[in-house]
């Protein structure tokens, strides 16, 4: 194949599909957190309850939203490469199909939080997201990763993908973790440790594959 990637690939992916999460206008963020006192001063509870759990998060909630949606957006990007390859295995393909369908809506999610904290979709400009954190962006893949990956057919490039997803998911299961431990929202850390469970079982099953290899 010969499409060209820029570096920013991932991250401009994020932004459009953030666009397209910021129409909903509802999500994970606005529900699910009760608040004493505040509602009660004025004629529209709901709203004000709403709001109230929208301001319940830190630093860490925001940096935690900001970094996993290009990170997540990647990994679909990588899926959709190996969902458009001939010869690929079924197990692998159904395991792209099931990452793209699980973080394409998390992406939203967390947009909608964003939107909702009155925070930008994107960490600040010149934020090295690669040095963030405790884990940083672990397991980014690179702009030349991302070609290798792309122009890479059959059995290479199953065995690429699965090395890439499992360097990536563990990169992600350390930020969610960082979240877990640091977060203030509840529905950001919920999703944290939904991250964890189901990146660390996918490891596990890339593994397994990798080893059939």
């Amino acid at each position: 194949m010969t499409k060209k990637f820029l570096p920013l690939s991932a991250t401009a992916l994020a932004a459009s599909l953030a666009l397209a999460g910021c129409s909903t206008g509802t999500g994970p963020g606005s529900t699910g957190t009760s608040t004493t006192g505040a509602e009660s001063s004025t004629t529209s509870a709901p709203a004000s309850s709403s709001a109230a759990a929208a301001a319940e998060h830190n630093a860490a909630d925001v940096m935690f939203a900001q970094m996993m949606i290009p990170h997540h957006a990647q990994a679909v990007e990588m899926s959709e490469m190996m969902l458009a390859k001939k010869e690929i295995p079924a197990e692998v393909t159904s395991l792209a199909t099931k990452i793209k369908a699980a973080q394409g809506p998390e992406i939203e999610t967390m947009t909608g939080w964003l939107t909702s904290w009155n925070k930008p979709t994107q960490a600040p400009s010149g934020h090295d997201m690669s040095t963030h954190g405790a884990g940083g962006m672990g397991g980014m893949m690179s702009d030349a990763d991302m070609k290798k990956l792309d122009a890479a057919e059959g059995r290479q490039a199953t065995k690429l993908f699965l090395t890439q997803m499992i360097a990536h998911h563990e990169g992600a299961v350390m930020m969610a973790k960082t979240e877990t431990t640091g977060g203030k929202n509840a529905d950001a850390v919920s999703l944290s440790k939904a991250i964890v469970t189901a990146q660390e079982a996918e490891v596990q099953e890339m593994q397994a594959l990798l080893a059939q290899l």
